[in-house]
């Protein structure tokens, strides 16, 4: 039996597969009509809160013909205590892929693990690779190819970041990241990324990582499975992302921000709502991402 071609992180796909996936998502974008996945059923699985990772996954899987089952963690025996490995084998029985938003990314390899058809990460607190197909597909819609480009991450070292990271090894930009001593990126993934050859920094300082950079990303700075008493000790403000902080960018610089935005703490309205913002062709291309997504998974290629 073939294993199924599971999309958990960017540490266990190759970049040729990631450019492929992010072609593929332009490719996609605004095509409809086609039904490659008729038949098809996705079991999506939310243990937090969604609008638009759901809504996306709901979306795109209809638009390829499919259909999709979305259940919190409360809607199934998961909230009575049943393990999540008979929850993997039971649901391979009847659906032909899932994707789960989760808490601890060891869930979901749990899930993978015990799974017999293909599991998405729609969500860890390691990582959110979903998400940065979309922003790479993004950003080069607007700017070209983003290898050789400079993109700066300020604000938490979170998922998110996380991701940026492993995206940079396999796309050949820049990352500079500044975050809060207390509040750096994994140092795992930060040295995965650079025995892999990414020109990865990490530091505290706004003006060192956004100066001459062409795309600024932050995100919220308590994610919502984070200890918020402890980050509550941690200054974030002298990382929110306003106007004076775009003009250290490069000039042509866009604004990134996965989305939902605490407007005035991370990121004021000025920069959100600014013509450098592309916070909202973002969260659209969430639905030809996770088409290309689904395809991978699901259609082999």
């Amino acid at each position: 039996m073939t294993a199924p071609r599971h999309f958990l992180d960017f540490d266990g796909i190759d970049a040729a597969t990631l450019r492929e996936t992010i072609d593929r998502a332009r490719t996609l974008k605004g095509r409809n009509g086609a039904a490659p996945l008729a038949g098809r059923t996705l079991a999506a699985i939310f243990e937090s809160p969604s609008t638009r990772t759901r809504v996306s996954f709901e979306v795109a899987m209809g638009e390829l013909g499919g259909k999709t089952i979305t259940m919190t963690a409360a809607d199934m025996q998961l909230g009575r205590g049943e393990t999540i490995e008979d929850t993997a084998r039971v649901l391979s029985r009847y659906v032909d892929a899932i994707a789960l938003r989760t808490r601890t990314h060891e869930t979901l390899v749990a899930l993978a693990e015990g799974a017999s058809v293909p599991v998405i990460n729609a969500l860890s607190d390691r990582s959110h690779p979903c998400q940065l197909v979309a922003d790479i597909m993004t950003y080069e819609e607007h700017r070209g190819p983003i290898a050789g480009r400079t993109v700066a991450w300020l604000g938490d070292g979170n998922n998110v970041a996380a991701t940026w990271v492993q995206t940079a090894a396999h796309c050949g930009f820049s990352l500079r990241l500044a975050c809060p001593a207390a509040c750096p990126p994994e140092p795992a993934i930060v040295a995965w990324a650079r025995e892999r050859g990414a020109d990865v920094e990490v530091g505290t300082d706004v003006e060192g990582a956004v100066s001459g950079a062409d795309c600024v990303v932050t995100d919220s700075w308590v994610s919502m499975h984070d200890d918020a008493a402890r980050k509550g000790n941690v200054s974030f403000e002298p990382y929110r992302v306003d106007e004076a902080v775009m003009a250290m960018a490069a000039p042509d610089a866009i604004f990134m921000h996965c989305l939902p935005a605490k407007r005035g703490c991370e990121v004021t309205d000025a920069v959100l709502d600014g013509p450098q913002s592309v916070v909202l062709d973002e969260a659209a291309n969430r639905v030809p991402a996770q088409k290309a997504i689904l395809l991978w998974c699901l259609d082999g290629s």
